[in-house]
């Protein structure tokens, strides 16, 4: 099923990701993880795409596990890793197992070598993917602009080029305060792009995933989740609790707030997934 139609038909849509292997021998593994997942019947689940690519079989192969669940698959494609004949290939492979859902990112540069770099832009990217097949093509987006742009705005002016490409709904970034989201969405509005947004969650756990985490995306981290992981990041399951309690309340303060489209980056985790979900089953199913 196209995740269009999904965001259409349901007020209140709540979907997960996961990341496949870096090698083979672990993918049974990750078909476990996605068997896992799919029962808890998210909304879909996307499938990532590692760094120049290096995990695109194992995309291909863990989106049609998620499919073979029943729930709608979104597998990830990214600029630098592909050139006219690889996304052939690809899309290809996504067509022969019946996924419908692609996910175009320029993505990250990769460390060593010289990326592809065939497609500049995502939006590059999503008009290549809509010239060769049926796809439902999502987009990324930063609500608190991309690294990258010169302002918020200036990055919301490229979002409006992507919908333009062919992005038919954007999954954001990460992010921890939810003033940060409703400032962007009031922006967003405001330039006349009228594509759902799905707001990107992420459970902080551990401390280190919120070092690393706010490293690599660069989002701000509020004041009390700080203090969270300063009071329990050295009690395993204190923090776990407590990580998943912070991400319960952003969620239910969206949804309270209109932002419905909810994505939990679980990090490969079914039982966190499996909390957050019972946390809101009500409230998801009104």
């Amino acid at each position: 099923m196209k995740i269009s139609d999904v965001l259409k038909e349901k007020e209140i849509t709540v979907s997960a990701e996961i990341f496949p292997p870096k090698l083979g021998s672990e993918l049974e593994q990750s078909r476990k993880i996605v068997t896992e997942m799919a029962a808890l019947k998210p909304d879909f689940i996307s499938v990532t795409y590692g760094a120049a690519g290096s995990t695109a079989g194992f995309t291909a192969e863990l989106a049609e596990a998620v499919e073979s669940c029943g729930v709608a698959s979104l597998a990830h494609v990214t600029c630098v890793s592909s050139d006219e004949e690889s996304l052939n290939s690809y899309l290809s492979s996504l067509k022969a197992n019946g996924i419908e859902n692609i996910l175009a990112l320029r993505g990250d540069m990769p460390q060593g070598r010289e990326p592809k770099r065939v497609y500049a832009h995502a939006s590059d990217l999503a008009v290549a993917i809509k010239q060769k097949g049926d796809f439902c093509i999502g987009g990324a987006c930063y609500p608190e602009g991309h690294p990258e742009a010169a302002s918020v705005s200036a990055d919301i002016d490229a979002l409006k080029i992507k919908a333009e490409s062919g992005c038919e709904f954007f999954t954001t970034q990460m992010f921890f305060d939810n003033d940060i989201m409703y400032s962007f969405m009031t922006k967003f509005q405001r330039k006349g792009i009228n594509i759902p947004v799905i707001a990107g969650i992420m459970p902080i756990t551990n401390a280190r995933q919120l070092s690393r985490s706010a490293s690599l995306s660069g989002t701000t981290v509020p004041r009390r989740l700080r203090e969270i992981v300063e009071r329990f990041g050295g009690h395993p399951q204190a923090m776990r609790q407590a990580g998943i309690a912070f991400a319960t309340e952003q969620i239910i303060d969206l949804i309270a707030n209109g932002v419905n489209n909810i994505h939990i980056y679980a990090m490969n985790k079914p039982d966190v997934l499996a909390e957050i979900l019972g946390n809101i089953s009500y409230i998801r199913n009104i």
